[in-house]
């Protein structure tokens, strides 16, 4: 009898429960429940549902049991491939996921505005192309100086969309390849000590004063030398009186229109620091970096050099490479046993100036070398047409 009530049952048609859009949500997210029966010969049914148990009144078997998360506010997470600094010409990735979730979302891309005002609240721009739909993936083929900024991303889905908060700020930095303005830092490194003065200043060709200092800091986002707490700007040259930590950040030339050229990472830290180029090293040049510490005289120690988080030299005043190539780029710090550690500096590798001039003379020389064979060319081609004409009929 056991046995023929189990093959009644099992003839029965099994409802099948579907949640949509995924079966991880966030609260206050408007969540669709769906039970579909796949039966003949019934063109209706009355549905019942159940949270948490398996009993209850109907005639086909109970679905599978559906597990629905709910969690607080959506995060979203970006980060950037293959790195955030750039030469101009690089591709760059810009990566937008939820966190804890990947199903639905449309991705969304702003920067934050480089205007801040007096109450320092951020706004964020929508890019022109800033929706990307569900890859979650904003791809430049090609940096240029204009893709320099701070960039945040949002997601949404369903209807009426649900939006996530937006996500952490991440900095894109694009250096030109010959920038018109150079910034120049007094001291000459890209880490400093604190509580000294530091200059920085934009100077272009014709020495004019139409360039504004401005920086980037995780404290207080964009903003203008003459806002900088210790800070004051005379023609192109801004100068902090005293620095602190909270001066680190990334700092660059601003024209009058808007442009913004050659950024620069600065750190300002206690204790043992990198001395390292401010610019961009050529490739062929020698490079030499110092470990300093700002209480012994003289300032420079004896300590372990790391490139990306690897060991290269030891126990030395300074690390010299006498002939750079690209392998060479990388990000660099010192170690002290006693003293610490330096933060980490991006030292940057760019192409030889010989080679692209030589490159550039051969591509002359081949084109006024086949100047001659055109040109007889062309003559040879003039007289056979007036030859023709001239023929009579």
């Amino acid at each position: 009898m056991e046995t023929l009530l189990a093959a009644i049952i099992d003839k029965r048609p099994k409802s099948r429960v579907t949640i949509k859009p995924d079966q991880h949500v966030f609260r206050g997210e408007r969540v669709p429940l769906r039970c579909d029966i796949d039966a003949d010969g019934v063109s209706s049914w009355k549905y019942n549902w159940y949270k948490g148990e398996t009993e209850g009144s109907g005639v086909s078997q109970h679905s599978d049991e559906v597990t629905l998360t709910v969690s607080e506010k959506a995060q979203t997470v970006l980060s950037v491939s293959p790195q955030t600094w750039l030469t101009e010409g690089d591709p760059v990735t810009l990566n937008c996921a939820v966190t804890g979730s990947s199903t639905g979302w449309t991705f969304s891309w702003f920067t934050v505005s480089s205007s801040v005002n007096t109450y320092k609240r951020v706004r964020y721009e929508p890019l022109s192309d800033s929706r990307r739909g569900a890859g979650g993936k904003h791809t430049v083929s090609s940096a240029d100086l204009k893709h320099t900024g701070v960039y945040v991303c949002a997601a949404e889905r369903g209807n009426p969309a649900y939006e996530t908060l937006y996500s952490n700020k991440q900095p894109l930095w694009v250096t030109g390849v010959s920038p018109p303005v150079s910034l120049i830092i007094r001291p000459n490194r890209t880490q400093h000590f604190t509580l000294v003065s530091l200059s920085l200043s934009c100077e272009d060709q014709s020495n004019s004063d139409r360039w504004t200092v401005r920086r980037y800091t995780e404290s207080w986002g964009p903003e203008d030398c003459s806002s900088f707490y210790g800070g004051s700007q005379t023609g192109s040259t801004c100068t902090i009186s005293s620095t602190s930590t909270l001066d680190t950040g990334v700092y660059w030339c601003q024209s009058e229109s808007g442009e913004e050229y050659h950024p620069v990472n600065i750190t300002v830290h206690f204790g043992v620091i990198l001395e390292s180029p401010v610019h961009p090293v050529t490739e062929g040049e020698t490079l030499t970096l110092r470990c300093l510490y700002d209480y012994v005289s003289p300032p420079i120690l004896s300590a372990d050099f790391y490139k990306d988080g690897s060991l290269v030299q030891n126990q030395t005043t300074e690390m010299i490479i006498p002939t750079v190539s690209k392998s060479h780029e990388g990000f660099y710090n010192c170690k002290h046993t006693a003293r610490g550690e330096s933060p980490k500096s991006w030292i940057s590798v760019r192409g030889s100036r010989s080679e692209s001039q030589i490159s550039v003379l051969k591509i002359l020389t081949s084109v006024l070398a086949a100047c001659p064979y055109l040109l007889v060319t062309v003559v040879l081609i003039y007289k056979c047409c007036r030859m023709r004409s001239k023929t009579p009929e």
